[in-house]
């Protein structure tokens, strides 16, 4: 079975935005972390924020992680069947 080109958009998109919100946890350094807060700014804005590198991390963390699922799914490894546990698919065999 072969992925078609709008699961594989859909699969990597959910991933990349996924693993943004992740890098955006770990990599923003704060006002308050450098402890110069700027008046009439929160605490927590961030210190030189650099939208282009995020977006640059965020793509190639998720081609690492994208890459091997896709792996898994064309080779057949894991099918629908395969994690079928309430028997929604049928035995399993093409009529």
């Amino acid at each position: 079975m072969t992925m078609t080109i709008t699961a594989a958009v859909v699969l990597f998109a959910t991933i990349w935005f996924m693993v943004l919100f992740l890098v955006l946890q770990t990599t923003v350094i704060t006002q308050d972390d450098e402890g110069e807060v700027v008046d009439g700014t929160h605490a927590s804005a961030p210190v030189n924020f650099r939208l282009g590198k995020v977006m640059w991390r965020t793509t190639w963390i998720s081609v690492l992680i994208f890459v091997p699922i896709v792996v898994v799914i064309e080779s057949g490894m894991i099918t629908m069947h395969d994690i079928d546990f309430w028997g929604r698919y049928g035995d399993g065999r093409n009529y």
